[in-house]
């Protein structure tokens, strides 16, 4: 597993390093080819929080995980346990939807886990007018919800509007 550590406002010592790939080399029993997962981590400082992002692209899906502590070395470990959470809950689907796939990424041989049947309780249609972005942010919060899908009439795509945890919003837009 080839691992890519970026500090932002922190310096990446090289124990935070070797922490890190320590870490997540426990990941590796997980995938068949390890060399070709290209494991991205950003470590940052906010305030008195320490905050560290994984994030492992393939061409078939992307895992990533966040976690924020006062202490580096326990947000690592929670990270790390987090994306093996992942992992684990999701293998069976995954390797059910991709097997058939070139560059199934997952070991066949690790012990299958129970599978958790995805079960949809509720759908909704929503009246889709264009809007723009500050009127979604608006209907977003009269309906209080973390999220909300609308016709960008400024961009001329559907987006979705979110609610960040540090209470900003972001835009996702669909071309």
């Amino acid at each position: 597993m080839k691992i890519s550590i970026h500090g932002d406002h922190v310096v990446i010592t090289e124990s935070i390093k070797n922490y890190v790939e320590s870490k997540l080399s426990k990941l590796e029993k997980y995938f068949k080819n390890d060399d070709a997962i290209e494991t991205i981590v950003k470590i940052k400082v906010r305030g008195n929080m320490q905050i560290i992002e994984v994030t492992v692209p393939s061409k078939l899906f992307t895992l990533r995980a966040e976690e924020r502590n006062a202490d580096l070395y326990s947000a690592i470990d929670l990270v790390v346990k987090k994306l093996e959470g992942q992992i684990r809950k999701n293998k069976t689907k995954i390797a059910r939807r991709y097997r058939d796939k070139k560059g199934f990424i997952f070991n066949e041989d690790e012990e299958e886990e129970e599978e958790v049947q995805t079960q949809i309780v509720r759908r909704k249609e929503i009246e889709f007018k264009p809007m723009d972005e500050e009127e979604a942010v608006i209907q977003m919060e009269l309906v209080n919800h973390d999220f909300f899908l609308f016709k960008n009439s400024k961009e001329k795509c559907t987006s979705v509007v979110y609610k960040r945890k540090d209470g900003t919003y972001g835009i996702i837009n669909a071309r």
